[in-house]
């Protein structure tokens, strides 16, 4: 056998065991793993290949590149300063308590602790936010930070510029980060507008052609504003004239929650945006000094997640809430591409008898999100979970609530997106009045919305149940 024939065979071997090996090493099931090994070993060449291409969660390598370069005493790993007087132990809580097992797995899994003596106040729509947040603007003294998602410039976006800059003039610390793919919904860009009014800002992960950089994935999607560390919005609402329900078109209105917190938990807001700040710029914020005050009796806690954490704490959180209820589970979310295990955790959570309701939008922004969801939506009905899909306008709200006891809510949708993909903020709420405050704003949705029946999955066309099953394919990338 010719030489060159030893070196094609020599690496055709070596490049089917290095991908083969990878794969086994490296895939979260054996169901990946074994599929590709199978094709790396097959098809020399060709199967190691498209490993390469598809086969390597490259966004995981790339957060986890990021994360590495951030300084240890930046990392989450200590709770925010000043709080320690409010803060609330698991092991307070008597095994009978209905948190205690939700609050066991939270605290074992976030680096943040449960802080008590807080205040919501919930916030429907831009009509009610808007005006809440740009008073906050108004009234800071000292400091304001605000991160968002998307931020248009539109009339809406354009009134939080002016708010910005008249506190930035009035010598308020001004701090904004706009994700760098979430600002290109608008031209201009809001960048371009805060540098024209001399807002401290920066752009979380932009594009960039030199050196080339163009990513969907690893975007920030956490909504932030806090002002003088004593109020902090955060919730599902981006910066934008769609979230005013009564004065937007109806195929561009986005209706949507968000949340205005006082007390201790606020600080563990800044604290989020203050790493977050310093993830983009390399510049040390210090946290705001002293003592928080007590505004309620609410106990919260923030959990951020990403693409960097292993822990997945979310999903692990809501599947670990699912399966600790007794009486009810509701969740109204506008993306719904659950994992496997939570799937397999409403399931078993609906067949022990408890009421288990998720509430969609029957008009989404992304119909190939709904396509997906279709496709799945059997796999839930069939075991008694209940599924209502709202009417228009399209609901963009993320709440979910147990037992009328537990809730969460934030950034965070029921998807991969956000499960694995993006940066995001959601906060649990331990508190019984607010938690069933949200259980009836739930419940409200649900009346004035259509259940879907198996019956009527099952008779879609052969022509929509192919096309939902395709956009199913392309569900761990929606």
């Amino acid at each position: 056998m010719a030489l060159f024939e030893w070196m094609v065979l020599g690496l055709k071997i070596s490049t089917s065991l290095i991908s083969s090996g990878h794969a086994l090493f490296f895939k979260r099931t054996p169901q990946s793993a074994l599929g590709w090994v199978a094709v790396c070993i097959l098809f020399p060449f060709v199967g190691p290949f498209f490993y390469f291409l598809f086969g390597i969660n490259r966004v995981r390598n790339r957060a986890r590149k990021l994360e590495v370069a951030r300084p240890k005493h930046s990392r989450r790993t200590q709770n925010v300063p000043l709080t320690h007087d409010f803060l609330f132990r698991p092991e307070d809580l008597s095994q009978t308590d209905p948190y205690a097992g939700i609050a066991r797995i939270s605290d074992r899994l976030c680096p943040l602790s449960m802080v008590g003596g807080n205040e919501i106040q919930l916030l429907n729509d831009g009509e009610a936010a808007y005006p809440s947040m740009l008073d906050a603007i108004s009234g800071s003294q000292k400091r304001l930070f605000l991160s968002t998602y998307i931020f248009d410039t539109d009339e809406a976006g354009r009134e939080f510029v002016r708010a910005l800059g008249e506190a930035a003039e009035r010598g308020v610390d001004v701090r904004v980060i706009v994700d760098g793919v979430g600002e290109c919904y608008s031209i201009p860009r809001a960048s371009t507008l805060l540098e024209e009014r001399r807002i401290n800002h920066v752009r979380f992960l932009p594009p960039t052609l030199i050196p080339p950089m163009f990513n969907i994935n690893l975007r920030n999607h956490r909504k932030i504003l806090v002002a003088d560390g004593q109020a902090g919005f955060t919730g599902g609402m981006n910066i934008g004239q769609r979230h005013m329900v009564h004065k937007s078109p109806l195929r561009k209105r986005a209706s949507d929650t968000h949340f205005l917190f006082t007390g201790p938990v606020v600080r563990q807001l800044e604290q989020v945006f203050i790493e977050d700040w310093f993830f983009c710029t390399g510049q040390t914020i210090v946290p705001t000094k002293g003592r928080p005050v007590q505004t309620g009796d609410a106990v919260c806690r923030a959990v951020m997640d990403g693409p960097s954490d292993d822990d997945h704490r979310l999903s692990k959180i809501f599947a670990g809430a699912i399966s600790a209820a007794t009486k009810q589970v509701q969740i109204m979310t506008p993306y719904f591409l659950p994992s496997g295990e939570m799937i397999s955790a409403l399931q078993t959570t609906a067949l022990r008898g408890v009421k288990v309701e998720i509430v969609l939008p029957g008009l989404n922004n992304l119909p190939y999100v709904q396509w997906a969801s279709n496709k799945m939506l059997g796999e839930l009905l069939k075991y008694g979970v209940q599924i209502f899909f709202q009417p228009p306008p399209f609901v963009h709200s993320k709440i979910f609530v147990v037992d009328g006891v537990y809730a969460q809510i934030g950034s965070a949708n029921i998807d991969p997106r956000s499960m694995l993909l993006n940066f995001e903020l959601n906060v649990e709420i331990y508190d019984r009045h607010f938690s069933a405050k949200l259980s009836e704003h739930i419940s409200r949705a649900v009346r004035r919305s259509r259940r879907i029946r198996l019956e009527e999955l099952r008779e879609r066309s052969g022509l929509a149940r192919t096309r939902d099953a395709i956009a199913w394919l392309f569900s761990p990338y929606l």
